[in-house]
Parts: C-alpha cells; structure tokens; sequence
C-alpha cells in the first residue's frame, strides 16, 4: 500500500489552533496522520481524538502516532458521530477541532479504490470499504433523472442530463464495473472537444463520490455539533477542496457568529441568542507559493477557522 501522503495547509493549521501543551484536541479526518502528528507533538501532556472511516488510514495512524505518544484514541468512525463517541468515553469538550476534507494521496493514487479517473480500477469510491454500496451500485442502479440531479447538484456539470442518459444506454447494453470504462462513456456523451476542454470526468466522479459517501450530509450536522463541542477559547480549522463544501462551512461559521436575526437592534440581547463563535479570518487562507510548488493538489484548498466566544 502507498502511504505517502502530504497533508495541505499543515503549517497553517497547526498555527491557527493554537495548540496547548495541555489541551484536548480532534482530528476529524485523520487520513494519514499529517495533522495529527503536528498536533500531538505539541499537545505533550494533553489528549488527541481522531475520527476516519478507512481502516487502513486508523491502521497506518495508530502505528505512526505511537511513535510520538500514547496521548492519542482513534476511532474507525465517520466524524459526524464524534459527538456520541467522545460523550460515550467522558470528553465532551475539547479545545480544538481539524477536519481536513480532502482525500489522501494513497486513497486517490490506489487504483483499486476507484476514486482516479486516470487509472483503471473497479467503481468503488468507498471511504469505509466495510460499506455495501459502492459506486458501481449508484452507475448502474440510480434512474437517468437521479443521475442527473447527482450530476447537477453535486458535480455542478452543465451536461449532465446528456452523461446521464449516456450512461443509461450502455448500462442497458452491460454493467459499467470500471472506472476507465465510465470515463469513456463520459467523453462519449459529450464528443471530444467537450471533454478535453472542460474534463466532465472530474466533475462526474466528484458527485457520485459525494453520493455516496453522504460527504456534504454529514457536514452539515457536524459543524453545529464540533461548535458546541469547543471550549472557550478553542478553535475549528477547516479545509475545504471545492465550492460547494467552502459554502456549506462559510454558511454555517456565519450563521453562528452573528446576532440572531429576531433579537437584532434589541437593547439586551439574551444568551442564548448571542453567537457563539467569531470568525478568526473573515477571507479563507490558501496554500503558499512554496506549498503550491511542492503539491499541486494544494492549489484548491481554502482553510477557514473559527474560535468559541
């Protein structure tokens, strides 16, 4: 297995959490244990939580992270449940949270995980392998107008409904089963000129790996729970790889940052409708120059960060 893996913005991140020696902390997103090392290096007398779905990421982390300190629990969790989870086991407050919501480089460079469009492998697409609907399910077994509204909402592609209605046709000819394979029936539906100017396939592959993993669901409803989760003073560092997380997080660091609506221009604003939190930078941080240079999957990253009030 190819473990290498560089975690974006990781000088950034560690910076703006401002890691305490004695601090409780979260790694949403473990991954490969880039953030996670930074963090319990520093965190020496404290205690890191950390959350992922691969068991091959807990499986790499746990060995990694033991080379540092025991101070660390990994759960083989998706983080929407880290409110539960760190309840079950008494911590339920902590003092910083990073969710990195990019993929690894061995989950997107292991072709047999179906997340490249570049490589042929089976249409899996699985964050947790254990799971039993994969990619190929969605391919060949969603309706022409569901693969499209996938397409649309979640891989923001113009053409959608003509890939969709492609995909159809040859499905009903065989089963799709590889990921070349729907690259190809992708180019088909929308002729070459389409395709090499504009590389649907991107597009296609990031919506139905949103489906089915339910990545912007379970965003949504983390947010609120790691905002409520923080002590004061703590802070949230997100990472965001295209639009349409960046404004499910700007969204919703927004609404809990500002006055309520109702109570606004009242003289006493009662507690309970006071934000809870203040935006620490109002514009999203991106990668260096030298970053940039060094990882080109650097170049779509914005981290936005937050601090309980």
């Amino acid at each position: 297995m190819k473990t290498y893996h560089y975690s974006v913005l990781n000088k950034e991140v560690i910076e703006y959490l401002n890691v305490k020696e004695d601090g409780k902390y979260i790694d949403a997103t473990v991954g490969y244990a880039g953030h996670s090392k930074k963090i319990l290096e520093k965190c020496k007398k404290g205690f890191l939580f950390a959350f992922d779905e691969d068991a091959n990421a807990v499986s790499y982390s746990e060995d990694t992270l033991h080379g540092i300190s025991d101070n660390f629990k990994i759960f083989k969790e998706n983080f929407v449940n880290m409110k539960s989870v760190l309840s079950d086991v008494g911590s339920s407050k902590v003092d910083g949270i990073v969710f990195d919501l990019g993929f690894s480089s061995p989950q997107i460079d292991d072709e047999r995980r179906g997340f490249s469009f570049m490589a042929d492998g089976p249409l899996d697409m699985r964050m947790d392998q254990e799971s039993s609907v994969c990619a190929k399910d969605i391919v060949n077994g969603y309706s022409e107008t569901n693969l499209a509204n996938i397409f649309f909402d979640y891989g923001e592609e113009k053409l959608s409904k003509v890939i969709a209605k492609k995909i159809v046709e040859e499905r009903n000819k065989k089963e799709i089963t590889s990921t070349l394979e729907l690259v190809e029936i992708i180019k088909s539906a929308v002729g070459a000129n389409y395709f090499y100017k504009n590389h649907p396939e991107r597009q296609i592959f990031q919506a139905i790996r949103i489906e089915l993993n339910h990545e912007l669901d379970v965003l949504e409803k983390v947010l609120p729970d790691a905002i409520d989760m923080l002590n004061p003073g703590g802070r949230i560092c997100v990472i965001t790889f295209h639009s349409l997380e960046d404004k499910i997080v700007k969204n919703i660091f927004r609404k809990y940052s500002e006055i309520d609506e109702m109570v606004k221009g009242l003289p006493i604003i009662p507690e309970e409708y006071q934000p809870k939190i203040k935006l620490v930078n109002r514009k999203p941080i991106l990668a260096s120059e030298e970053e940039l240079r060094e990882n080109s999957r650097s170049h779509s990253a914005k981290l936005r960060v937050v601090e309980r009030i």
